[in-house]
Order: structure tokens, then sequence, then C-alpha cells
């Protein structure tokens, strides 16, 4: 009974050591990263990304994982045309020159099975900077539906974009410190 015991846990143990990273699909109708920027001084604007895709890896066991997600950037989205056009244009975005965003991490920080952290890199507007989003939240639950586990995350962040090449507004006062929030949702690829 003892060498069966034995043999039990030790193959539980092999089995546990050899799990391997779960890949999640980022679910584009419940991510958008979000920003708020300075007008003046008088008000803070805030906007958002319409389109992002992506994917994030997760080994539980060992605690570890990355995050790869692709803004379009051309879908950015103030709820006022005037603003939609003017952040597009060559003044702020430029999305015909750079039509994406793109944000590559490694999940850090694990407390009790969870990430607290993603250290990576951001490219935008062609430049590529460090950036450390704090996960103020992060849930895995199974999906009620879709019966695959479901992954969710509120992030944010503070840039200055002026680093990036985006100074618009910057003679006139405008400060260059830019809030990011996004809230993320991934399924379980099948």
């Amino acid at each position: 009974m003892n060498k069966l015991l034995g043999v039990l846990l030790s193959t539980l143990a092999i089995g546990a050591a050899t799990a391997a990273p779960v890949t999640y699909t980022i679910d584009p109708t419940h991510t958008f990263p979000s920003f708020e920027a300075d007008h003046m001084g008088i008000s803070v604007w805030r906007g958002k990304f319409n389109r992002t895709s992506g994917q994030v890896t997760l080994d539980k066991a060992v605690g570890a994982g990355t995050v790869d997600v692709v803004i379009d950037a051309d879908s950015v989205d103030f709820g006022l045309g005037i603003m939609n056009d003017k952040a597009k244009s060559a003044e702020l975005f430029d999305t015909a020159k750079y039509p994406q965003a793109r944000y590559k991490g490694k999940l850090d920080g694990f407390v009790n099975g969870a990430p607290t952290q993603v250290v990576g890199e951001l490219t935008l507007h062609g430049v590529t900077k460090p950036v450390v989003l704090k996960l103020n939240s992060f849930k895995c639950i199974p999906h009620p539906m879709l019966k695959r586990e479901l992954c969710g995350a509120d992030a944010s962040a503070s840039i200055n974009r002026d680093e990036f090449g985006m100074d618009a507004g910057k003679p006139y006062g405008f400060k260059m410190d830019v809030t990011l929030r996004i809230q993320v949702e991934a399924v379980q690829t099948p």
C-alpha cells in the first residue's frame, strides 16, 4: 500500500512540475484600452481604442506568463468626431504612418497565484519604451457559456506622451503625462 501511494504521489508531482502554460486569446468585445490626457490644465480628455487583439500565456504552477497585445490606433475614440480626426492626424497618433500600438510583457509579482504587474514595453508612434502595468485586479473563472477558463484584469500605468514623439500642445502648457486604464478579458484558447 505504501509503495502504491508513493507511486501515485510521484506521478502527481511529475504532472504538476510539467504543467504547460495555458494560452488565452484576448476578447476584443471585452477589452478596451483607455487613456486620460490633460487639455490645457483646465480639463481631462478621455478616450479609448475600440479594436484590440492579442494573446496571454499563463503558467499558474510556476508563476509566469506573457502578454502580447496589438491595438488598432485608427480605432481611437473620444466620443467626438473632430477629436477622433485630430487624434488620428500626424499631430498625435499619425495612424497613417503608425497604424498599430503594441504592448509586450511578462506577468510578474505573483501573489496567491495571480500576477500583480506586467513588466514590458510599449511601442507607440514608432517608439518603444518600458512600461510597467499595475494589475489592480486579476481573476480567472470558468466561462459559464464557453466552458473554458476566462481571465480578466484591470490594469493601469502612466506614460509621458512626448517620450513617444507625441508632444502636441506642449508649447501651450498641455501636460504630457497620460494615464492608461485598461480592462481586459481573455478566454482560454481551445
